[in-house]
């Protein structure tokens, strides 16, 4: 075997052991990173010249690295040698023919373009001028004139204070108010009966508790648990123990969502989140590790590894 493939050996090995220490199959890097499985061994044994191109040997690599939680960019200078550039790959060359028309049509469009802008900005000038040359004098003329029609009005006497008839019509007012008055006294009062009855006294609600229901079992070591309630859930990751570390992965919604929580956790440590819907979780070496939702323990079921997908009440009814 040559020294690349001695030297790709050794990056397959690291990649492999980060793999296995995270408890992931092959399998599980061929969901997460939507790379064929074909390919990741490849990647595994060496064997890039099973890979499509020279571009997605880096790119692969890359992408497992980081699943796995190492620093893709330090794998990769670390290897660079030994994995192959993209550079080295032929780029394919462009027809000069095409070149020349684009660059003719290109100038044909900015002349005009050019001519277009200057017409427009004329055109704008004009606008402008007219505006403030012509409209202004009239609209000046019509505010004065406008004026002094609010003068007038202001100044001319009010015909109705002088009206002997406003008299009448306001004792007219008063009678009929009168009469109105009177007819609503005899009839019965809806408000005052409402008035009179007492509020019923409401019993303050209890809060709901939360509880765990295993639902059922997805592939080897996932289970789906739904949660009796609703809105935001507080998830409690306990590693017990001084020396004892655990994996602990925590995304939303599921194994490829946003990264809540993505490390090893050395114990005694408890790591805290809250949450609002559904959440995937991994644990890894559950023996040393206790989890809660809301307070209420989480079993383990007693494996090395285990992946549980958690949906609240809201999203396990849809």
């Amino acid at each position: 075997m040559t020294r690349g493939g001695e030297r790709m050996s050794e990056l397959g090995n690291l990649l492999k052991n980060a793999r296995e220490e995270k408890g992931y199959s092959l399998e599980d890097i061929q969901d997460l990173t939507k790379i064929r499985k074909r390919y990741l061994e490849a990647i595994e044994e060496g064997n890039y010249a099973v890979l499509p191109g020279n571009f997605y040997v880096r790119a692969f690599v890359k992408n497992y690295a980081e699943t796995v939680g190492l620093d893709a960019e330090e794998v990769l200078s670390m290897y660079q040698q030994e994995i192959p550039s993209k550079a080295s790959e032929p780029i394919p060359e462009q027809p000069i023919i095409q070149k020349r028309r684009s660059a003719r049509s290109s100038d044909r469009f900015s002349k005009w373009g050019f001519r277009i802008m200057m017409w427009s900005f004329l055109l704008l000038i004009g606008a402008v001028v007219y505006t403030y040359v012509v409209k202004q004098p009239e609209g000046e003329a019509n505010r004065i004139v406008d004026d002094s029609k609010i003068t007038d009005r202001a100044e001319a006497p009010d015909p109705a204070a002088e009206d002997p008839g406003a008299e009448n019509t306001g004792s007219g007012k008063s009678n009929a108010n009168a009469d109105n008055t009177g007819q609503g006294a005899d009839a019965p009062s809806s408000d005052t009966n409402g008035a009179a009855e007492e509020p019923a006294e409401t019993e303050p609600e209890e809060e709901a508790v939360t509880t765990i229901t295993f639902v059922e079992s997805v592939g080897n070591s996932t289970d789906k648990m739904a949660l009796s309630t609703g809105g935001v859930h507080k998830y409690e990751i306990s590693v017990t123990g001084d020396g004892n570390k655990s994996w602990v992965e925590l995304r939303k919604n599921n194994r490829t969502g946003e990264k809540l929580v993505f490390e090893t956790i050395s114990g005694p440590n408890t790591v805290t989140r809250e949450v609002e819907g559904t959440v995937y979780m991994s644990i890894g070496n559950t023996t040393s590790v206790e989890v809660k939702i809301d307070g209420v323990p989480l079993d383990l079921g007693g494996k090395v590894t285990k992946r549980f997908i958690i949906e609240p009440a809201a999203a396990a009814a849809e």
